[in-house]
């Protein structure tokens, strides 16, 4: 395979003063900045709603884009804004507080002026989209008449959807044109990145949320009990990142149902999110293989059981209707061997983890002269710490460790193992921008388990200067 290399960096991230990254100059002006590195892959994290607690992989909405993304700028340039209307902010970590009380006041606003004529394909959108938008906008709609409370907290005719809803069609519309402009403004930025030889990776979720419109509007798909609470939850025992485990909470397919309806779900699920993406990362891709099962009432992860998942059959079936999509797994954590032989059969790119290495094993599967081609390579993901918040974490004999287990004794640990990464077998290597830009802790994106704070780093445009530096390291290990 082609050896490349790509970058890490949410929209969320992109620099602007409109309080929160978009689909605007900033994200074209990224595409221009990959362009003269010679980076061929953007990877960005889910790009759905995000709900309590700001993290994108608990959403209301399995398929629907973020309308925080959708660029304020363009609206005002095409006349549905008025400049006085878009709030300025310092460029710094996103406040989403604030970003909530005021976005969705300032597209309503947008959105009066795009209903007195809306453009020729808006219909056509609804249409070609109604599969999924017409549940996720009514969905909206009617969280929003029940301040925003889970749908299993609604009345009952509306909880189990027995009831007549038409009342809320207006209020469903808006979310429609924030569907719209949301998928009009990212395809436009993705055929943009396409043209100037960037590939687009996005991230999948395995689970959904239960406040969602997947399990409002098909329960069947879950193991609920009848009054529709979760029987069991996800999540995963003790590991690297916590000694409770992750208890994530979401609710677990229930697997023989989908397996009966030949995985539609998951083939609607993979074409939506093909529209979105040129690749496409499945989080936590063991649970194909095997999934941990934790009882609904419990408060960590600490107790749990390990089930068989779909395995193949699923593969062979999206395969088989999607012609063999570009899929990376994420295959991190203690695995079992169902889980390694379910990669080796898809065939599928596993993930290596620079920061993992460094435990004075030689033969350790994330240090860098260990890997096989058919992977990717990452000085650390979304749930790590920057690489030089890393190290500087580290206790003395474990700096001393990874400095002889590099035999680098300089002051750029971050930079020393960004460059050995290019350096490896691994057909493709990912960096995230934090550590281009050799970063501290302050910019890290996320700690699993934890509330407030995560997902708020903003980037200066301080990549721009970085280009040529990083052109020259793709030119040296061939990855250009």
């Amino acid at each position: 395979m082609e050896r490349k290399a790509g970058v890490l960096m949410h929209i969320s991230s992109l620099p602007n003063e409109r309080g929160i990254g978009s689909f605007g100059k900033s994200a074209y002006q990224f595409v221009d900045f990959m362009e003269k590195s010679g980076l061929t892959l953007w990877q960005v994290l889910p790009l759905c709603p995000t709900s309590y607690g700001d993290s994108p992989y608990q959403s209301p909405s399995a398929i629907a884009g973020n309308p925080y993304f959708i660029d304020l700028d363009t609206l005002i340039d095409e006349g549905l804004l008025k400049k006085t209307e878009a709030p300025t902010y310092e460029l710094k970590h996103i406040d989403y507080a604030e970003i909530y009380y005021e976005r969705f006041d300032t597209l309503r606003k947008a959105f009066r002026r795009f209903k007195k004529a809306p453009p020729a394909d808006y219909e056509a959108f609804k249409a070609e989209n109604a599969f999924w938008l017409d549940d996720y906008a009514l969905f909206m709609a009617l969280k929003e008449s029940h301040d925003m409370q889970p749908w299993y907290t609604w009345e009952p005719r509306y909880m189990h959807r027995t009831g007549s809803m038409t009342k809320f069609a207006n209020a469903a519309e808006f979310h429609k044109f924030l569907q719209y402009e949301f998928f009009r403004q990212w395809i436009a930025l993705k055929n943009y990145a396409n043209a100037h030889g960037v590939k687009i990776v996005g991230d999948m979720p395995i689970y959904v949320a239960h406040d969602s419109v997947e399990v409002w509007s098909n329960p069947k798909q879950f193991l609920l009990n009848e009054d529709l609470s979760k029987k069991v939850v996800a999540g995963v025992p003790p590991d690297y990142f916590s000694a409770d485990g992750q208890l994530w909470g979401n609710p677990i397919y229930d697997w023989d149902y989908m397996r009966e309806t030949n995985y539609d779900w998951w083939v609607m699920r993979m074409t939506m999110a093909l529209k979105l993406y040129d690749i496409v990362r499945i989080d936590h891709f063991r649970a194909f293989a095997d999934y941990y099962v934790i009882p609904a009432d419990r408060t960590d992860a600490k107790v749990g059981e390990w089930k068989p998942g779909p395995g193949m059959a699923l593969f062979n079936v999206i395969n088989e209707k999607l012609n063999h999509p570009a899929i990376i797994a994420e295959d991190l954590g203690e695995l079992h061997e169902c889980v390694r032989q379910l990669v080796r059969e898809t065939g599928y790119p596993g993930m290596k983890i620079m920061q993992f290495a460094f435990d004075g094993n030689p033969h350790n599967d994330f240090y860098y002269t260990n890997y096989q081609p058919n992977c990717v390579a990452y000085t650390g993901t979304h749930d790590n710490d920057t690489t030089r918040g890393w190290f500087e974490a580290l206790n003395g004999g474990e700096k001393d460790l990874v400095r002889r287990t590099l035999g680098y004794y300089g002051d750029n640990i971050a930079g020393e193992i960004v460059n050995r990464l290019f350096s490896s077998a691994a057909d493709t290597v990912i960096i995230p921008m934090q550590d281009f830009l050799d970063l501290p802790t302050s910019a890290r994106m996320n700690i699993p388990s934890t509330l407030g704070g995560n997902w708020a780093w903003r980037s200066y445009p301080d990549w721009e200067q970085l280009a040529g530096k990083i052109k020259d390291m793709l030119a040296k290990y061939n990855r250009l």
